[in-house]
């Protein structure tokens, strides 16, 4: 499964500050996800993107990077990242599920000045694909140019817009579509979803196999339109855990100095460097959202709990619960890791901490074992490629 992570400051920061140099990068989890639970399969290496919004003199749309190549493999990610401020940045580092390797698949997507991006799958997306396609307006359903089920997730989420009244081709202008606006579109498409597959399988809650398909869908997904963003942590099951979504908050990302004044040199390859999120005050001067941590500071980061939506706006973080029939108001209300395990992804156990582990493993917590998810060979091969892109 996938990886991403946002970025929204008040100020613009460097991209390699987040995305090549912290010692648990969007970068490295690309090689050594080490709270990834699949380790049948531990690389996201499948392509990766990063988004970005430049100057408003260029324009509100975003600059976009792909490439198919492995982000730990591409000297022109370091060169880009090395070079390119912004405050507000998508990154996404891809594992496929639906669709094949291309440039076309990889996120982030975008259209005019929205930008979207997907960790998780839609359920048995191949027996409600032609629902889902023949439902949206020929202007959306013309856009889809690749092959994933999260691109069709953003045409729909842009007819979700349209058919509200908000034009997606036109300028909104200064601020933006607002923050209410784009959490009640993704709210929107959640339901359609869940509407198009209850078509298929029926009304079971919890979405039992149909046809060798899985019906339970896992949608983190992440949407700006260059002021606000609404990220979503959500899984259509009564009794399920969705993948892992955190945040953290603060008013300086830099890197790590402890009591005595020693900088940290990060614990993993060559130029890597160990960062933390300090609060000076109780303001918010940044944000950050990630499927994994990018630090190990537990305080650092906090949980985004399981069908909530996490909006960004002007700094200030707000979580709504999604009440459907996939929601529960018991603070109690306990969930199976079962499925997002077998899906690949990092889930958090009743304490809220993070398994890094699988359950027979019997572990908790973000500290992962020395050896890494890497065999010896496979291991020095990718740490030679990724030494040469560090940047110091």
């Amino acid at each position: 499964m996938c990886r991403f992570m946002v970025y929204k400051g008040k100020d613009e920061i460097l991209l390699s500050e987040l995305i090549l140099n912290p010692t648990h990068s969007i970068l490295t989890q690309s090689f050594d996800s080490r709270l990834r639970l699949d380790r049948r399969r531990p690389h996201n290496g499948d392509g990766f993107g990063i988004g970005y919004y430049t100057s408003p003199s260029l324009g509100p749309e975003p600059c976009v990077f792909t490439s198919t190549i492995p982000a730990w493999n591409c000297i022109n990610l370091s060169r880009i990242a090395s070079k390119t401020t912004s405050s507000l940045i998508f990154a996404h580092v891809r594992a496929t599920t639906e669709g094949n390797l291309s440039d076309s698949n990889c996120h982030p997507f975008t259209y005019k000045s929205l930008m979207f991006m997907h960790n998780g799958g839609i359920g048995c997306f191949k027996q409600i694909k032609r629902r889902l396609a023949m439902s949206l307006n020929e202007q959306w359903f013309t856009l889809v140019q690749g092959s994933t089920d999260s691109e069709w997730a953003f045409a729909l989420f842009l007819d979700c817009l349209d058919k509200a009244g908000h034009r997606p081709h036109l300028d909104p202008g200064k601020g933006g579509f607002g923050h209410t606006v784009l959490r009640k579109a993704i709210l929107k498409t959640i339901e359609r979803i869940n509407g198009f597959i209850k078509e298929v399988v029926g009304e079971d809650g919890d979405g039992n196999a149909m046809r060798g398909e899985d019906a339970r869908s896992l949608l983190n997904f992440a949407v700006t339109d260059g002021e606000s963003v609404v990220c979503t942590r959500y899984v259509s099951s009564k009794t399920d855990e969705a993948a892992s979504l955190f945040f953290s908050s603060g008013t300086s990302w830099k890197e790590y100095q402890s009591s005595k004044g020693v900088v940290g040199g990060g614990g993993g390859e060559p130029g890597q460097k160990d960062y933390v999120m300090e609060r000076r005050d109780k303001g918010s001067d940044i944000v950050l959202v990630a499927s994994e941590p990018l630090t190990f500071e537990r305080d650092n980061w906090v949980t985004v709990p399981t069908n909530s939506t996490l909006t960004i706006y002007k700094q200030t973080v707000m979580i709504h619960p999604i009440v459907d029939e996939f929601y529960s108001n018991n603070p109690a209300h306990i969930r199976s890791a079962g499925f997002a395990q077998a899906k690949g992804q990092t889930i958090t156990g009743p304490d809220k901490r993070v398994i890094s582990q699988p359950v027979d493993g019997a572990m908790s917590g973000t500290e992962t074992p020395d050896s890494g998810v890497l065999g010896g060979g496979e291991r020095e091969v990718v740490s030679g490629a990724i030494s040469r892109l560090r940047v110091g």
